[in-house]
């Protein structure tokens, strides 16, 4: 009788343990990342494209996710469309900045999740750009409620780490007001989806 009343206890353990945890699958319809380059002249912003993203709970807290941006969807949305857009998008798409006919993904992959305040969380991860590896650090907004999760923030990146050299201070003197800073930022709003009970649903 023992024996089977702790069989049923360890059961709903481990029931209760997978009830609360939870993939979250990123819709990339719903998603949004702003991009924004600086140089001394002015700036340029624009969007780019989810390709992948999950995101893992357990007892609605975060405990990681991975993130992939299809690096060919990149637009520019300060120019009006014509030759000057479409010359700067091929730009940023060749090997002077995001070399995306061989590298056409970029990745984050989260390491650590920490909760501030509120709904305030800290992150820290690994974002490769163009095959190069890098640990990065930033906080974003979330509200996870039953099968839907929101997240918002910004990271800064500097492209000089991923070898992004066009333009750059960093590795050209006497650039004058051609100088394109190194940081350029991305603004997220992510928008997750998943089947309520089904820690591995998919949307």
């Amino acid at each position: 009788m023992k024996t089977k009343l702790t069989s049923i206890v360890v059961a709903l353990l481990l029931i209760s343990g997978t009830l609360a945890a939870n993939n979250y699958t990123v819709s990339k319809d719903q998603s949004e990342v702003k991009w924004t380059g600086k140089k001394v002249t002015g700036e340029h912003h624009g969007t780019i494209t989810f390709k992948t993203g999950a995101v893992q709970t357990n007892n609605k807290q975060i405990t990681g996710g991975t993130f992939e941006i299809d690096m060919n969807t990149i637009v520019c949305l300060d120019l009006p469309a014509g030759e000057m857009n479409g010359k700067l998008v091929g730009h940023l798409k060749s090997d002077d900045f995001f070399s995306v006919a061989s590298h056409p993904v970029s990745k984050l992959a989260l390491t650590t999740v920490k909760k501030l305040k509120g709904n305030e969380y800290q992150f820290n991860g690994n974002l490769t750009i163009k095959g190069i590896t890098h640990p990065v650090s930033f906080t974003a907004k979330v509200d996870l409620a039953g099968e839907s999760l929101k997240a918002s923030g910004q990271l800064t990146v500097n492209r000089a780490k991923y070898d992004i050299r066009y333009g750059s201070g960093s590795f050209f003197s006497n650039l004058g007001d051609k100088m394109i800073y190194d940081d350029f930022t991305l603004d997220f709003n992510v928008v997750a989806h998943a089947k309520s009970g089904n820690p591995t649903a998919q949307n």
